[in-house]
C-alpha cells in the first residue's frame, strides 16, 4: 500500500477521482479486487478532505438546524423523531419552522435524546 496521503489539489483532480470511484463501485464490492478495494478507500478518504476544505457545510446555529441535522444524522423521519422526542408532531414541524419558541420539555428532550449540549440550546434559545 502507499505511504504516502492521496490529496487531491484542484477540481479536476477531485472529479476524475470521483469518476474513477463510481466506476470501481459500479463493479460491486464482491467483485473489487483488495487492491482496488484500497484504491477506493484512499481516493474517497482523499475525495472527503477535498469536500471538507472546498464544500464545507456550516455549523447550524439555531435549535431547529441543531435538531434538523440530528434527524439527519440518525436516518429519521419527522415522525420519527417526535416519537422519541416524545412530542406531538404538529409541536415539533411549528418548532423547526419557527412558528412556536422551544419550551422547556422540548429542550429536554432534545437534551437527553439526542444530545445536544444544553449550554448551546440555552445559549440559543
Amino acid at each position: 500500500m502507499n505511504t504516502e496521503q492521496l490529496i487531491y489539489h484542484t477540481e479536476a483532480e477531485y472529479e476524475a477521482a470521483m469518476d474513477e470511484i463510481y466506476d470501481l463501485m459500479n463493479k460491486g464490492e464482491v467483485n473489487l479486487t483488495e487492491v482496488e478495494k484500497d484504491k477506493v478507500r484512499e481516493m474517497a478518504l482523499a475525495a472527503e478532505a477535498y469536500e471538507d476544505k472546498h464544500f464545507p457545510f456550516p455549523p447550524p446555529e439555531t435549535i431547529p438546524e441543531m435538531v434538523e441535522q440530528k434527524r439527519f444524522e440518525l436516518n429519521l423521519t419527522q415522525d420519527g423523531l417526535a416519537d422519541l422526542l416524545g412530542l406531538g408532531k404538529t409541536k415539533l414541524i411549528q418548532i423547526l419552522r419557527g412558528k412556536r419558541e422551544p419550551d422547556v420539555p422540548f429542550l429536554k428532550a432534545v437534551y437527553h435524546k439526542l444530545g445536544i449540549d444544553p449550554g448551546v440550546l440555552l445559549d440559543n434559545a
